[in-house]
Parts: C-alpha cells; structure tokens; sequence
C-alpha cells in the first residue's frame, strides 16, 4: 500500500446506541478515485469523517497518506483536502479574498497566498468573477470555489462528499473533470455520490457499504456481472401488446420474468445470455406476432440494478444526508 493512499481495517464507530460502522475495510491505492456508494444511513459519512478526523474511531485502524488518524491526526488534516456537499465559504468575501484567506490559513506568507489565488482562478474559469462576493455566485461557481480553496495546497488524499448535489449538468461535468485532473496527479481521491452514473463513470474501484459494513467491492464491471448477464428490453407501442409479446417470446421469456409483470409494467425485460444471438431471436419472434415496438435493445446492468440487488434500496432514496 502506498503512503499517499488510505487503508481502513476493522473500523467500528457507534453513536449510543445505533452502530453506525461494524468493521469496515478497504485500501485505496494512490492516484486511484474509489466510489463509496450506499443507502442513506449507511455509514458512508461517517467514514468520511473519521478518515478527515472530524470524529474517532471507536476500534480499528484507519491511515491516510500513511499518517493514523488517531495517532497524529495534524499530519493527516495537512495531506488532505475535504469537500462536503455544501461549499464552506464567507460569503462577504470575493472568491479571491477566499482563496488568499484558505492559503494563509495554510501557512502560505502572503505573497505565495496571492499568486496561488491566481492561479486557481484561472484553472476554476473565475477569473472574471475573481472580485465578486461569493455570497452573489451560481451554485456551480461555489462548488468550484470551494473546490479550488481546498488545492491551495496540493493534497494527497481528497475527500469529495456529494460533490455535485444540486449542480446544473455543465457544472457537474467540471467536478468530473476535475476528479480526472487528480488521478492524473497522483491524488487519491476517496467519492461519495447519489448519482450512479457519477461512480461509473469516474470511479476506478466501487465499495458499497450498508448498515455499517461493506458488502461489496470491485470495478463497475466486476459489480454489474453480479447481476447478471445482459438483457433484451422490450417496449411496446401499446401497453394492452404485452401480454401478446410475453407469449411470442415463449421459452425466452423465464417463469420469474413472466410472474413479474404486473399492470403496471411498461416493459419486458428478458435474459439474453446469447446476447445479440437472443436479441435476433426475439425479433424473430416478435415479427411474426405482427406487434408494434417503440424500443428493443440489448442491454447490460446498470450500476441502479447492482444497488438495488445488494442494498434493496433504489438508489433515488440516497439524500446524501448526515450519517
């Protein structure tokens, strides 16, 4: 395990009564974006907090860029950076006066606290905005703010909480983008997030914790192949078809799937362990019905399916609300 990454071996914490986390482990490798997914009340901000050192654990070991978080939580608090999911900023200061007050809070002098200000609002596209207050800034301009305040010194190990809750697309495509630019810096960067599509698409690794453990692990890949293969959907132009496509199918529709459907189902979904060679089956089979289709496609498990079969919860019930 390198320095700059994290390991969390056995760490348990409880609040009274509630356990909160029950022997959690998990490495994350430096330059490496690990997801943490999980319902609601999972445990995932605890750990979060308990890796920035905001509360200890109760037993276990946790490391962060190969400082304990017990044992000398200062030299933690000074390799990482910690953003929540609402951006801790004056509002009564610009975005500049923001970034300088971050680096000599940082133990920048002032000069190197005003030249790396600039840099990062140009890196962050706020130059034009540099002098506005912060309390006037889109939430998107705050996320990035926030965001750049946390790199006026570089970390080695970043904390992104629901980074981008409520942002616009344009805006969340930044925060990707710049989870990227930290991979490519070596940065390891620890991402909890309520949108699915978010840790597929960003995360080198996913860990999925429920009622204080985690209760998978692996790549996106590695956790949609526990779902299952792919799979043909079908949707038919006229609701009252379905019946008459689940018997054109026959036997390439399963029992399970079969049972189902209910009347409120607008699809078929069936397996395609064949993949393209079923898909032109059911075609086949489909024409010959003379049944009119809006949609039939192959596809493959979603990151919601994964969760929804290891959790029971539909990932949409995440609030990313304190745990």
């Amino acid at each position: 395990m390198n320095d700059s990454g994290v390991v969390v071996e056995g760490v348990e914490k409880s609040f009274g009564e509630v356990r909160a986390l029950r022997g959690v482990d998990f490495t994350a490798a430096q330059g490496e974006v690990l997801g943490i997914l999980g319902p609601n009340g999972a445990g995932k901000t605890t750990t979060v907090n308990i890796l920035s050192t905001l509360i200890a654990p109760d037993r276990g070991r946790a490391q962060v860029a190969g400082h304990d978080v017990v044992a000398d939580p200062a030299a933690v608090r000074r390799s990482i950076m910690l953003t929540g999911q609402f951006a801790a900023l004056d509002d009564m200061l610009s975005g500049y006066e923001n970034l300088v007050m971050f680096g000599r809070l940082m133990g920048l002098r002032k000069p190197a606290a005003r030249a790396r200000a600039d840099e990062l609002l140009a890196e962050f596209d706020l130059v034009d905005a540099a002098g506005r207050r912060v309390g006037t800034y889109s939430g998107g301009m705050r996320r990035r703010i926030d965001i750049a305040c946390g790199l006026v010194v570089r970390p080695d190990v970043v904390f992104l909480d629901e980074p981008t809750t409520g942002l616009d697309p344009r805006s969340r495509q930044g925060v990707w983008d710049l989870v990227s630019s930290f991979r490519k810096h070596g940065i390891t960067t620890l991402l909890t997030t309520q949108y699915l599509e978010e840790a597929d698409a960003l995360c080198d690794r996913i860990i999925v914790i429920d009622h204080g453990v985690v209760i998978a692990e692996g790549t996106a890949d590695e956790l949609k192949s526990r779902t299952g293969g792919s799979y043909c959907e079908v949707v038919p132009l006229r609701l009252e078809d379905l019946p008459a496509i689940a018997a054109a199918l026959g036997p390439l529709l399963p029992e399970e799937s079969r049972a189902a459907l209910t009347p409120d189902s607008d699809r078929i979904a069936l397996p395609a362990p064949e993949g393209a060679k079923t898909l032109a089956e059911a075609l086949r089979r489909l024409d010959s019905s003379g049944v009119e289709l809006v949609d039939i496609a192959l596809r493959r498990p979603s990151l919601d399916d994964v969760f929804l079969q290891l959790t029971g919860h539909l990932a949409a019930t995440e609030t990313g609300a304190a745990e």
